[in-house]
Order: structure tokens, then sequence, then C-alpha cells
């Protein structure tokens, strides 16, 4: 029951925070923050975000972490580009391209799983180390340079849109929906919740708790291929370096949607909510002219306070229960 209210919590929140800022700019920017051009610009922005915070989350639900994702998403990024660049545009090039870039993730989400699951090393050691290995190997196969000018079948996930919704925007809404029946609807989705909330306990009542958290991880990596694809075809282009700010704000969209770090509960619905909120701060604030550092520090105040106000309900609940 603590569980629900908490959650439930979190989703009320987020609905008042996202009120006060489209008040808040109402009145600051009416104009400029109920254009068009502003919500296309948080469309864009949104999708690759969106998927790189639900790689992190699923890792999260179980009581761990993917600091890889980034790296993840650049590796297959540069795997697909290479392939991209080197095969002329036809079906047989849009398959090996997927394929590329899947194989990719299902070996470095099989290498992730493997080490925490099996080898039981700690799931921040294990994908720190995947990841600064990811980036090593990123920037050796690429020399440091950027891989560009990609085929029209590329770009054009990012330049069309069905019924004026952008494409990428519509990508993102299928993978939350998807998310959401994996996660809530299906018996391997309340699998991760229990590992979440006990391992051990989980392990005892028979799950197979090490395939779990292999198959975890190698989904948390088929995203980040989908990340790159919307990078690759926004950028026209893919690089080592890409997307490195994105990690921490995966992070805070993770937790600041409800989903707690220690495993156990989370929902999708308050990751976009969550989503949702940052983006349009940014982009108010972009608007206003403030400085992007100020935004940063901004979004750590908010997920303090908003830590902080989880915290109070979870000492009133635990009073309460006494």
């Amino acid at each position: 029951m603590s569980n629900r209210k908490i959650k439930d919590n979190v989703e009320i929140y987020l609905s008042v925070l996202i009120g006060v800022t489209v008040v808040a700019f109402s009145f600051l920017i009416p104009n400029v923050f109920w254009s068009a051009a502003n919500f296309q610009s948080i469309a864009s922005q949104m999708p690759i975000l969106g998927v790189l915070a639900l790689a992190m989350a699923v890792t999260m639900l179980t009581g761990g972490i993917n600091l890889s994702i980034i790296a993840t998403m650049n590796a297959c990024a540069l795997i697909m580009a290479w392939v991209a660049t080197h095969y002329p545009p036809g079906a047989l090039a849009v398959v090996l391209v997927l394929l590329s870039g899947f194989a990719t993730a299902l070996v470095i989400g099989f290498i992730n799983g493997m080490l925490i699951a099996v080898v039981r090393v700690s799931p921040i050691l294990a994908t720190l180390g995947i990841m600064t290995l990811l980036n090593g190997i990123n920037i050796v196969i690429s020399r440091g340079s950027s891989i560009t000018n990609f085929p029209e079948y590329i770009l054009s996930i990012n330049s069309s849109s069905v019924l004026g919704i952008p494409t990428p925007l519509l990508v993102f809404i299928a993978v939350v929906i998807v998310m959401w029946i994996i996660l809530e609807k299906s018996a391997f989705g309340r699998t991760i919740y229990l590992i979440g909330s006990n391992e051990q306990a989980s392990h005892y009542s028979g799950i197979n708790t090490r395939k779990t958290l292999i198959w975890v991880y190698i989904l948390s990596s088929v995203l980040c291929v989908i990340a790159g694809l919307l990078m690759m075809s926004k950028l026209n282009s893919a690089k080592a370096s890409y997307g490195e700010s994105y990690l921490l704000v995966s992070i805070l969209a993770a937790v600041l949607g409800g989903i707690n770090p220690d495993g156990g509960f989370g929902k999708v619905f308050g990751m976009v909510m969550a989503l949702i909120l940052l983006q349009m701060l940014e982009s108010g604030l972009n608007i206003l002219g403030v400085s992007s550092y100020i935004t940063m520090a901004l979004w750590g105040g908010l997920l303090l306070a908003f830590i902080f106000l989880k915290g109070i309900n979870v000492s009133r609940l635990l009073g309460s229960a006494h």
C-alpha cells in the first residue's frame, strides 16, 4: 500500500510542477512559449533523451544502473554509420544497418548482464568499466572523427512526419507503449519489479534472477540502438563523444519520474511526465536567455526538492504504519 501511495504522490507532484511551469512561462513569454516552433523544438529534443531515460530506468528497477548507455548508443551508431556509408542504399542495406546495430547492442548488454548477474560485479562498477572500454574503442575505430553523409533512409527518420507529428516523437511514443506493456503488463515486467524489491527472496521463490538480469541489460542496450538511430538522423553524423550530457539527465528523469534508485517500483507514465517537465523547463529558460549551466543547476535543485518531498512522505507512511 505504501508504495502505491508514494507512486500516486509522484504523479501528483509532477502534475503540479508541470502546471506551475506552464502558467509561469505563459505569463513570461506567452507568444513564444505557445508557438508551434517551440512545441516542435520540444518534440524534436524529447525522443533521444526519452529513450535513453527508459534504457536507464529499466536497469534501475532491478536495483542496478547502466552508466554505459551513452557509450553503447555511440558504439551502435558508429557501427551502423559505417555500414550505411559503405553499402549502396536499398532494402539489404537497411537490414544490415539494423542487424549490425542490434547485434552490437546484444553483445554489450550480454556482457553487462553476465558481469552483474553471474560474476556478481556491482552494477555501477560493471557498467562504468564497460563505459570506459567502449569510449576507448569508439575513439579508436572512428579515429576521433565523425562519420557523416548518411543515405536518405536514415535522414528521413528525422525529417518526416505523420499527420503533422514528427516521426522521432512517434518512435518515442511507440517505445513508451512497448515498455509500458513489458514492465507493467507482462510476467517479465513483474519479475523485474520483484527482483528490485528483493533479489534474494525472488531467487528462493523460484525466479531465475540471473537470466532476468541478463535480459534486462540486453533490453537496455537495445533501447540505446533506437536512440542511436534517432541521433544519427538528427545530426547526420555519428561520433564517439555525442550525447555525453544525457547520462546524468537520464538518471534525473528516471528518479524524478518516480523510479526508485533501489529498485522495486516506478512507472513509465511518471517518467514521461518528468521528461515533459524537463523539456518544457529547458525550452522556456532557453527562450528567456538563461544560461544552460543555470538550467542544469535548476534541474539538480528540482531533484533534491523532489527527493525531500518523497522522503517526508515515506517517513509519514512508516510512522502511520506503527
